[in-house]
């Protein structure tokens, strides 16, 4: 596939999203919509046979969610993959790791966005002062045990699809 020309459609403080025109391999012609966001990093930080959660209101779904901590770079920020995971840990959960192992890198929504992740197994945590912005106001951490998390996977009430794609990765990483 070849791109022939692309153009910005939509820009925030968050989001890019351009629209491409393609000639496929066949010839034929097409348009994509791609959504440009940051990479991200998602933290698990297990102790005690469980995990550490956090739950916030997420607008897009127009509910509260359980999810994995995880986020970007704020604006004018940068660091290496590691760092923003921390940085993300210590921010939404006040947790410091003294174990932080990369358990993988995954595609958020190939067929939609250009948005990565780094995955990482946090260990050895120390509690500590959250550090939220402001859109994280209503957030909430909670401590579960994996056979609560597991039901609440089952049960439909965990399913933060980059949480449960990471958990997959610390699966396999038991292997």
């Amino acid at each position: 596939m070849r791109t022939t020309s692309s153009r910005e459609v939509y820009r925030n403080p968050w989001i890019r999203v351009r629209e491409d025109d393609v000639v496929r391999d066949d010839g034929s012609t097409g348009v994509y919509g791609v959504v440009e966001k940051p990479h991200f990093g998602l933290v698990i930080p297990a102790e005690r046979d469980g995990f550490w959660l956090v739950e916030q209101f997420r607008h897009p779904l127009g509910r509260r969610a359980w999810e994995f901590p995880q986020g970007t770079w704020t604006a004018g920020d940068d660091g290496t993959a590691e760092q923003l995971g921390r940085a993300e840990l210590a921010e939404e959960t006040g947790l410091l790791a003294d174990g932080f192992g990369h358990l993988g890198h995954l595609d958020l929504a190939p067929g939609l966005s250009t948005q990565e992740f780094d995955v990482w197994l946090a260990t050895g945590l120390t509690p500590g002062p959250t550090a939220r912005e402001a859109t994280e106001a209503d957030m909430r951490t909670a401590f579960v045990p994996e056979t609560e998390f597991r039901a609440m996977v089952r049960e439909g009430r965990f399913t933060d699809g980059p949480s449960l794609a990471a958990y997959a990765l610390l699966l396999l990483s038991r292997d």
